[in-house]
Order: C-alpha cells, then sequence, then structure tokens
C-alpha cells in the first residue's frame, strides 16, 4: 500500500479519536457532582472546565494528545518534509501526543483504584481503566522506537512502532467494547438500589 494512503488513514482515525476524546471531555464536563438528580446543571459552554475533578484532568489531559496526534498524522502525509521537519512535525507532536496519554491514562486509573494498588473487586470499570493504560504505555513505547536516527532518516525500530501501535490500538478497542458493558452493569446496580431503597409497605 501507498505510504500516503497508510498515513491517510492514521490521520482519519486520529480525527475520529479526537471527536471521541472531546465527547469523553464534555461527558466530564458536564456530569453531576453528587450522586442527586437536582445537582446536575448541564453548562452550556463547550470548553467549560472543572478543575477540581481528577476526571475532567484525566479527559482534558487525553484532547490535548488526541490534537498532537493529528498534527502529527497530518504532518506525515506531506511527502516532502526534510529530516528536520518530520523531527518537529511528525516524531515530536507524537511524542508529546503519547506522554498525554499516559498521563490521562494514569489519572483514570488512579481515580478507579482510589490510588495506586488495584482495586480487589476487578470491576468493569477498572478493567477499562487498565486497559486504556497498558494501551498506553504501548503507544509511548512506539513513539520513542519512532525516532529517528542521528545516521539516518529511518525510524529506531520499526518493528516495535507497528507492535506498540498495534497493541494500543487492541488496547483501546477492547475497552470502549466494555464501555457499554460497564454502563449497563451500573444501570442495573442503581435499579436494584432503587427497589431495595423503596418505600415500606404500609399494613392495613
Amino acid at each position: 500500500m501507498a505510504p500516503r494512503i497508510v498515513a491517510a488513514t492514521f490521520f482519519v482515525g486520529s480525527i475520529l479519536f479526537t471527536v471521541a476524546a472531546y465527547l469523553q471531555y464534555h461527558e466530564a464536563q458536564t456530569a453531576p457532582g453528587a450522586v442527586l438528580p437536582e445537582s446536575h446543571r448541564r453548562r452550556l459552554r463547550p470548553f467549560a472546565g472543572a478543575p477540581g475533578r481528577i476526571d475532567w484532568w484525566a479527559t482534558a489531559v487525553q484532547l490535548v494528545g488526541t490534537v498532537l496526534f493529528n498534527v502529527s498524522t497530518f504532518a506525515a502525509m506531506q511527502g516532502d518534509l526534510g529530516e528536520v521537519q518530520e523531527r518537529r512535525l511528525i516524531w515530536g507532536p507524537d511524542l508529546a501526543g503519547s506522554v498525554c496519554f499516559l498521563i490521562a491514562s494514569w489519572l483514570a486509573y488512579s481515580e478507579v483504584n482510589r490510588g495506586i494498588v488495584p482495586r480487589p473487586d476487578r470491576s468493569v470499570g477498572w478493567r477499562i481503566a487498565a486497559l486504556n493504560l497498558v494501551g498506553s504505555v504501548a503507544f509511548g513505547a512506539a513513539a520513542i522506537a519512532a525516532r529517528y536516527l542521528r545516521t539516518t532518516d529511518e525510524p529506531a525500530n520499526v518493528a516495535l512502532v507497528n507492535l506498540g501501535t498495534f497493541v494500543g490500538a487492541i488496547c483501546f478497542l477492547l475497552g470502549a467494547v466494555l464501555l457499554p458493558v460497564e454502563s449497563a452493569t451500573d444501570d442495573a446496580g442503581h435499579d436494584e438500589e432503587l427497589r431495595s431503597d423503596g418505600p415500606a409497605p404500609t399494613v392495613p
């Protein structure tokens, strides 16, 4: 397959990545601060912040990382870049975006675990956070392996670039597949809680 077609495929994928990241960011910023329905106040501002919440920070950093991937993959479609330009416009944003993903995934993982030690219940939310963290580590390894050697214009380790990108993509895909499962589990738990907290039967 032609290199430009491959690069264009990555660029389109990065745009979808950014759209998904913004949807997560929007969900985090409009989520209720408490469990009571009346505490939920929707915000109409598309980039309003909630810096007091770890989930907001995780999604905000992730969004920045996806935009950096947009820059990197768009630059990769240009066939007339010199070595210095490739380092600055392709590898630099790719590495920075991978760092953002690592930070965002660690924040989300820490929030789910409420600390560094994994939760013993191995909940669906924990599995999603763990998969995203592993995927981010794989992306980071691919970004490091993609650095250009000084003696050549080729990446340092093409095999690791491909492996890290593939493993990261699979982990993110599995995490996305588990999201509806987590949502269904949460809804079932919420319904059960409502039934258990319902009014006691009256005695005639």
